[in-house]
């Protein structure tokens, strides 16, 4: 069992300090994806492990690069300070928000009464417009407003993907798969990157909170820290533990199509974004998960080797990745 705040933290070399090794053995883990070359066995039983008992992790050394982050950042965020009449411009109707802009208080949580308090946009995997997935898979939309948001969004989409595609691979070996099981089932995915924008808060007692308690919906999620505290994680003993990160760490957690695929091998992760508390309230926050989808034909059927006579199937019924992920965004109103 832990509690209070988790830090997730890294050194940029494999070896860490004793005070820091003891620091993580009480928390969740961030795990250096680089160790995944030099000490396999052990690194993909570490982070098997995690994700197991917590279902997200800290994934360090991915190599990809602070600035890129930081341009993105800065895009993104000049993109959110444009007036509303400019970036509405942007908005796809009846597209549930597939690409381009998703104004304020649009989504919201699953069995929850509020809408969130978010704007954002989304960047999707650039494909060709004969391709199978094209009806599926809108083309992006890029603001002309704003320099550098195509090149840095979608390099910054790029570099998580290829991310996501290594911690898969070591997911896959955790769970007895081969190791490039998951290649060709996510090569076209639906995956999509989220800047998101929570502006200031300048309501008492407003009845929404930032992002309400969900679980995602993909494959996995990795997300590019955050420019200010609230994102909550919910324990196995029901309390919810405020993440922070350091460092170049990215925080990666399981969604539920992985859940379901795994027979909750990998469990789906319940988190929150709250509002915080004076002050910091009236100042806005920003973050950008990406979240990792299979091919829209993949069909979601638990592997054999997740199921036991202890662990029998929980989901008897295949789904295609597209037909779950249309039914969870009727869920959270986005469709």
């Amino acid at each position: 069992m832990f509690s209070g705040v988790l830090t997730l933290r890294q050194t940029t070399t494999f070896a860490q300090p004793d005070a820091v090794r003891m620091l993580m053995s009480q928390q969740v883990p961030t795990l250096d994806i680089r160790r995944f070359e030099v000490d396999r066995a052990a690194f993909v039983a570490e982070l098997g492990a995690a994700y197991r008992q917590y279902g997200f992790c800290g994934i360090s050394g991915h190599g990809i690069s602070q600035r890129l982050i930081d341009d993105a950042y800065q895009a993104f965020q000049a993109f959110f300070a444009l007036p509303e009449s400019v970036k509405q411009k942007y908005t796809l109707v009846g597209s549930g928000g597939a690409r381009g802009y998703t104004g304020f208080m649009v989504e919201t949580a699953k069995d929850s009464q509020y809408p969130d308090l978010k704007e954002f946009w989304h960047i999707g995997r650039e494909i060709a417009r004969d391709s199978r997935y094209a009806e599926l898979m809108p083309a992006n939309l890029w603001p002309a407003e704003v320099t550098g948001f195509r090149e840095f969004g979608y390099g910054l989409y790029q570099a998580l993907d290829q991310l996501g595609v290594r911690v898969l691979r070591a997911l896959a070996l955790h769970i007895d798969l081969p190791e490039r099981f998951f290649d060709d089932k996510i090569d076209s995915g639906n995956s999509i990157l989220r800047p998101i924008h929570y502006p200031p808060i300048t309501t008492v007692d407003v009845p929404n909170v930032r992002a309400g308690a969900h679980e995602d919906i993909n494959f996995i999620t990795l997300l590019v820290g955050a420019s200010a505290a609230g994102l909550e994680v919910l324990t196995r003993e029901g309390k919810w533990l405020p993440i922070t990160t350091a460092g170049d760490t990215i925080v990666v957690n399981i969604g539920d199509m992985l859940q379901r695929l795994s027979n909750h091998v990998y469990p789906s992760t319940t988190h929150r974004v709250v509002n915080p508390a004076g002050e910091a309230s009236r100042r806005p926050r920003y973050s950008v998960p990406f979240f990792l989808h299979p091919n829209p034909d993949f069909m979601i059927d638990v592997l054999p080797n997740c199921i036991s006579a202890e662990q029998p199937s929980r989901y008897p019924t295949p789904i295609s990745a597209h037909d779950y992920l249309l039914q969870r965004l009727r869920e959270i109103k986005l469709v």
